[in-house]
């Protein structure tokens, strides 16, 4: 059974030990409390030490707890899954938040071989780019250079707004949003438009709940199960 609990802000802690306590087989964790149970669980994965930021905690007995960050492998695996390699690429990452930061790191581990940051404040944009060697602050203009372009921000959420100038798209160039509400955002239709290869942000959301589900049952549902059921939800809303 996958159920929802509201915890208030602060509770984390209140919440892991709940889970140790009921004998919780994982808990999968929403902002507010990413950073926070990143310093409260016993363990981390690579990945989410890296980050400061856990989204899955794993039991792994005499109450100890486990924390991962399945963000940025997961939005790897939405790529794969649409035939799209980064391995050899130059990225250009729109965003310096916590979503585009588990994305530099997923795409640097993937082997990707450049990866620019484009974000409205440069201090974020250069904190994201320090989290890898190959990381560096770039500026709009530098979209036009990048194999593949991914907006990491919620510019388009709901709305249809550009996290970019459209006329910086290329062909050539794959496009990726995380968006998914719209599942057609305005960034994928200009790329769309012009002909662009794109990967909508509905992926990334199946994919990172497929690991989650491999850490906490050891087996990995079927992908299309899971995006059947994320259409259906979103259907329900209109999109």
């Amino acid at each position: 059974m996958y159920a929802a609990f509201e915890v208030g802000a602060g509770e984390a802690g209140a919440a892991l030990d709940a889970m140790r306590v009921l004998g919780l087989g994982g808990l999968s964790i929403t902002m507010p409390h990413k950073e926070d149970v990143a310093r409260l669980v016993d363990e981390l994965d690579p990945a989410a030490a890296v980050l400061r930021s856990v989204n899955t905690v794993v039991p792994l007995g005499d109450g100890r707890l486990r924390g991962y960050s399945t963000d940025g492998a997961g939005f790897v695996a939405s790529l794969l899954a649409a035939d799209v390699d980064v391995t050899g690429k130059s990225v250009c990452v729109l965003g310096a938040g916590g979503a585009a930061r588990a994305i530099v790191d997923a795409v640097s581990r993937a082997g990707a071989k450049s990866i620019t940051i484009v974000n409205r404040s440069t201090r974020r944009a250069e904190e994201a780019a320090a989290l890898v060697g190959i990381g560096v602050v770039g500026e709009p203009d530098d979209i036009a250079e990048s194999d593949i372009v991914i907006n990491a921000t919620s510019i388009g959420m709901g709305t249809h707004e550009m996290p970019c100038d459209a006329t910086v798209l290329r062909r050539e160039q794959v496009i990726a949003d995380i968006v998914y509400h719209p599942r057609h955002t305005a960034l994928l239709g200009a790329a769309r438009n012009i002909g662009a290869k794109t990967v909508e942000g509905l992926g990334m959301l199946v994919h990172q709940a497929v690991l989650q589900q491999r850490l906490w049952t050891g087996t990995s549902p079927d992908a299309a199960v899971l995006w059947a059921a994320a259409e259906r939800e979103l259907a329900t809303r209109g999109q």
